[in-house]
């Protein structure tokens, strides 16, 4: 059996059973107005969303900034909270608890297998001269934490370009105090001394950020210098290989430089006391022998002047006696080429 709907619905009306429709109450709704003439309908919108503005969450990561007609007023935490409605009070919720990041140099490609681009701006923003005059490409990464929202979001009107240029800044002065091989090597030391520099220039700004780390990535010269920077270097190790050997010839020949002059010192020293001391003997005879001409003048004359002569006769040639008496000379062939013919 089919059902007549609209018959039914005709019947309804009728007897006063059907309730009333939505359409209905709408229209009815609508056509009330209130003592001001506004309709009800708009007045209950309107209070809805008005409502709905003076409630808001804060995250566990988060804090709200509540401004009042543009000024500050206070800070609320985590949880649910409640405000003014919109146009009299805003809020502004900060990360405190999130690390943001900020790349100089290169930029990541998500998906990319880790590998790396660099832009025209980061290219320039790497790009620095070392204390030595060298030209090095320095990449890093600034990792950060916002610990004063107030100082964050009203002291600095751009912090994140403020941070971008003090962050420049101070790796420039860093780096330009080391050479070029020290901030290849020494890329741990760098960033930590960087950093100390950013975090003091930031807080003198006020800008409510914590520097938790700065990361140096690979650093190398740029690529058109970069063959004959490998050339200098394959120098500098070739001048430490020669220092090297000439440090161990220096190692081997001064030792015993020093061990043949300790020698010779020492012999001169032996010498001198061998010279001296026979001299002192020399000395010693000599008074001795003194004394004893003092003693016996004649005795020791003659004797000095038979041991003199017994020493000279013995190198002389062919010996003549000679009388004063007599004219002529008498070679005396034989005398002294024996022994014991004078004696």
């Amino acid at each position: 059996m089919s059902w007549d709907w609209e018959k039914l619905k005709q019947q309804q009306q009728k007897r006063g059973d059907l309730p009333p429709q939505v359409d209905d109450i709408l229209k009815r709704v609508n056509n009330f107005k209130m003592p001001g003439g506004i309709p009800l309908l708009a007045l209950v919108v309107l209070v809805i969303l008005l409502g709905s503005t003076m409630f808001y969450t804060v995250a566990v990561e988060e804090v709200g900034i509540v401004q009042r007609f543009g000024e500050y007023v206070r800070q609320t935490g985590p949880g649910l909270h409640l405000k003014l409605p919109a146009g009299i009070e805003r809020v502004t919720k900060v990360k405190v608890r999130r690390v943001f990041k900020e790349e100089f140099g290169f930029q990541g490609i998500e998906g990319g297998g880790g590998q790396e681009r660099v832009g025209i701006d980061d290219q320039n923003a790497a790009l620095m001269l070392t204390g030595d005059l060298n030209v090095a490409v320095v990449p890093w990464i600034v990792q950060y934490r916002v610990k004063d929202p107030y100082n964050f979001l009203f002291k600095v009107e751009n912090v994140r370009q403020l941070l971008r240029d003090m962050s420049e800044a101070a790796m420039r002065l860093v780096v330009g105090d080391r050479s070029i091989n020290e901030v290849i090597s020494k890329r741990d030391e760098i960033a930590q001394e960087a950093q100390l520099v950013l975090q003091r220039e930031l807080d003198g700004a006020e800008t409510g950020i914590n520097v938790v780390t700065i990361e140096m990535k690979r650093t190398n010269v740029p690529g058109p210098v970069q063959p004959s920077f490998n050339e200098v270097n394959q120098a500098v190790q070739e001048k430490e290989r020669m220092i090297y050997e000439a440090r161990e010839e220096y190692n081997k020949a001064i030792p015993a430089a020093r061990g043949e002059a300790e020698r010779t010192i020492k012999a001169a020293e032996g010498y001198a006391l061998d010279r001296v001391n026979r001299a002192q003997g020399d000395a010693s005879h000599f008074v001795s022998v003194f004394e004893a001409y003092k003693v016996a003048q004649d005795v020791t004359r003659r004797r000095l002047y038979l041991e003199s002569m017994d020493k000279i006769l013995p190198r002389l040639g062919p010996k003549y006696i000679i009388d004063e008496k007599q004219r002529n000379l008498l070679p005396l062939l034989n005398l002294g080429k024996e022994e014991g013919v004078l004696k």
